[in-house]
């Protein structure tokens, strides 16, 4: 497990290091310690692979629908062959359980295969014309150069949505992924290069994050960013991309409610949703964290979703028995502890966990809070950690309203078996994505998007190759 590579950038047909020789450590969250690095790209780099994708796009959008979808295919499928070299890597880098890495491994590939076919279902239409002599055509082009920007949570997942997604509609991408988790993203470039991609048309880079993307969103060669992060640089990048009309994706922070009913099946909802809370140890955007729960069954709840997350063994993801595993960086357990503190010193109460784990590695316990109050930072920030807060409620409109109270609406889940409550919440939750009674969220056929602070556009379904491509009508009238 301790064989990792040192990470250089792919731009053009080559992987080089940056100009100037600049690199970054590369730590393993469950030790501490650095076990590599990655190369950083200089301006001189990001310009070269500009001017790689610029030429990549001329060449790949005007490559048959049918053949850019057995390319990506055949990235997908060399991703599922190379599954646990990747997947290890994964866990050394990132630090979650190999069995959730290699889940992401094969669940890109899908997502890969699926944006494959939906590249043969670019249909436009005739538009019927007002004389005999005309016609009139619409159909959907690519926009050109996209830039990704992915995090490091879902280090291959987030990159593949991103790459799959651009190359099926025809566009060339520069992707860029977080420096905290290099190694991976490398292989998964490989995979699809060797797949046939032509390597203009996948560039690969790393470095400055800030650096990186405003210089992207600057060059007039780019018309397309694919941002994945935080609602602040969320924020700023789609303030700098609208002053010069690009097109953007932003795919935000989030805050999930978790609404359950009296009338749910309690056992079912407090595994699933244990299971969503304790997944990448709660470091996903979708990640559910304000569970509302109906006061007459609110402890009953409590005592399966704890006893649940008790049951939970954290530790190095390498080791099989590992369920949850570290978080990113020391600053995160920095963050959730100071979480914590803070809602307790307004009233709220550790229901369990509660502290950061002693020893090497970034580790904090998963962690219950109940009777918080609205005015606590946790009810408001996105933790990004394996925290939730199980407080009560005694009316529908009750649970609503504290659904909708924050500027977050990306994902939100509830779970009750009335029709009568599920029509009022399909209605009223106010959320770019709804899940009740399971987890159907983030498969590649589905929107996934959100709204308000969460940010617009989507990486999924039919919606997702639309972000990346415009309408262009043609009329003719005969000679």
């Amino acid at each position: 497990m301790e064989d990792y590579p040192d990470t250089l950038l792919r731009i053009g047909a080559q992987w080089r290091r940056g100009i100037g020789g600049r690199t970054a450590p590369v730590c393993n969250p469950a030790t501490g310690r650095v076990i590599g690095t990655v190369a950083m790209a200089a301006a001189g780099d990001l310009e070269d692979a500009i001017n790689f994708a610029e030429a990549g796009f001329a060449q790949w959008r005007d490559v048959p629908a049918t053949e850019r979808a057995s390319t990506i295919r055949r990235g997908a499928e060399l991703l599922r062959q190379r599954e646990e070299q990747i997947a290890r890597l994964i866990t050394l880098e990132q630090g979650k359980p190999l069995s959730e890495a290699r889940a992401e491994i094969r669940f890109s590939a899908h997502v890969a295969e699926w944006f494959a076919e939906e590249a043969t279902r670019l249909y436009g239409r005739l538009i019927p014309p007002r004389s005999p002599r005309t016609t009139a055509l619409a159909s959907l082009a690519p926009l050109g150069v996209v830039a990704g920007l992915a995090p490091w949570n879902y280090p291959v997942g987030q990159a593949v949505r991103k790459i799959a997604i651009a190359l099926a509609a025809g566009c060339s991408i520069i992707i860029k992924v977080a420096e905290e988790t290099p190694a991976a993203a490398a292989a998964m470039t490989q995979a699809f290069v060797d797949g046939g991609v032509p390597p203009e048309a996948l560039q690969l880079v790393f470095g400055d994050p800030e650096e990186i993307a405003n210089r992207l969103i600057d060059d007039p060669q780019v018309a397309c960013i694919s941002f994945t992060g935080s609602t602040h640089v969320g924020r700023q990048l789609a303030s700098r991309a609208g002053s010069r009309l690009k097109r953007c994706v932003m795919e935000l922070g989030g805050h999930a409610p978790a609404l359950v009913f009296a009338d749910s099946d309690l056992d079912s909802a407090a595994s699933a949703l244990a299971a969503d809370k304790m997944h990448n140890a709660g470091q996903a955007c979708i990640s559910p964290t304000r569970f509302i729960v109906e006061r007459q069954v609110h402890n009953r709840f409590l005592d399966r979703f704890c006893e649940l997350l008790r049951a939970s063994r954290v530790g190095d993801g390498a080791d099989p028995e590992t369920t949850m595993g570290p978080l990113a960086n020391r600053r995160r357990v920095t963050a959730l502890d100071a979480l914590v503190q803070d809602a307790v010193a307004q009233g709220g109460t550790i229901a369990c966990g509660g502290h950061a784990i002693a020893g090497d590695g970034f580790f904090f316990e998963p962690t219950v809070l109940v009777n918080v109050p609205p005015t606590a930072r946790i009810m408001n920030e996105e933790p990004f950690g394996p925290i939730a807060v199980v407080n009560s409620f005694a009316e529908l409109d009750e649970a609503v309203s504290e659904a909708n109270r924050l500027p977050y609406a990306l994902a939100a889940y509830a779970w009750s078996t009335s029709a009568r409550t599920i029509a009022a919440l399909t209605r009223g939750v106010r959320s770019g994505m709804l899940s009740i009674n399971h987890n159907g969220l983030g498969y590649p056929e589905v929107p996934f998007g959100g709204i308000l602070d969460s940010g617009y556009g989507n990486e999924g379904g039919l919606e997702a190759m639309r972000e990346m491509m415009f309408t262009r009508f043609v009329t003719v009238l005969e000679g």
